[in-house]
């Protein structure tokens, strides 16, 4: 993003800027546990691996990462994943998995192992 100018308006960035804007601000902050809602939401595939290596790395440094999203290369990419379900809104919100990604493809027991097993496999595309 070295191309932006200070004090250009959010309104003229795309939806992908604007989004590494939000990763770069709580990335640099401080602490232990860094929890992200959805932050591959705009961005690009090469942007997303970018991402996960980064993620990669301050989970090396000791820090706890705990992402939020429905992008197959990022579960496929964690150490745990919680699954809630059954379903959404008022029909979810109870966990239906817990485990690593291997083990949720494996059994393929939740509609999130079912399309993440799709995935690994290269059936899916994220």
């Amino acid at each position: 993003l070295g191309y932006l100018r200070l004090g250009q308006p959010m309104t003229t960035l795309s939806g992908g800027e604007r989004q590494r804007l939000k990763l770069a601000v709580h990335l640099g902050q401080d602490g232990d546990v860094l929890v992200l809602d959805e932050p591959t939401v705009g961005l690009h595939l090469a942007d997303v691996e970018a991402l996960l290596e980064l993620l990669g790395h301050l989970v090396s440094t000791g820090r706890t990462v705990v992402v939020i999203e429905h992008h197959q290369a990022v579960m496929a990419h964690a150490d745990w994943i919680i699954d809630m379900g059954l379903g959404a809104g008022r029909e979810g919100g109870q966990v239906v998995f817990a485990g690593t990604p291997a083990q949720l493809v494996e059994s393929a027991s939740t509609l999130t192992g079912q399309y993440l097993a799709r995935y690994v496999a290269g059936g899916a595309q994220a």
